[in-house]
């Protein structure tokens, strides 16, 4: 079975940083390209970042670029997301995932920034 355990998150200040990660067992991880999600409450789930199998190229959210980076380690079949000056309204539950539609999204990450 895919697995996918997202830690990293906590409570932090505007303009903390964090790096969630994300460790995936179950499948070839060096074989997928991999995205992080967040949901927040009362908001559709949004799109993060999403980064190729060998890591060769990264995408951003408009709302995250520049602040966020993605990466991974497939040695280690762990994914990161550094997220640098965070704000306020980027709090909720982190995933990471195969397909940001279609899931799984496994066990995420709280984040919380706030003052």
């Amino acid at each position: 079975d895919v697995q996918l355990q997202a830690s990293g998150g906590g409570l932090v200040q505007p303009g903390d940083s964090l790096r969630p990660s994300c460790v995936a067992s179950g499948f070839a991880f060096s074989n997928y390209y991999m995205s992080w999600v967040r949901r927040a409450p009362g908001k559709e789930q949004e799109w993060v970042s999403s980064i190729f199998a060998d890591g060769s190229s990264t995408f951003y959210a408009d709302s995250v670029k520049g602040r966020f980076t993605i990466s991974r380690d497939n040695a280690k079949s762990t994914l990161y997301l550094q997220m640098n000056s965070l704000k306020p309204e980027d709090t909720g539950v982190y995933y990471c995932t195969q397909d940001p539609e279609k899931g799984p999204w496994g066990q995420g990450t709280q984040v919380t920034v706030s003052s």
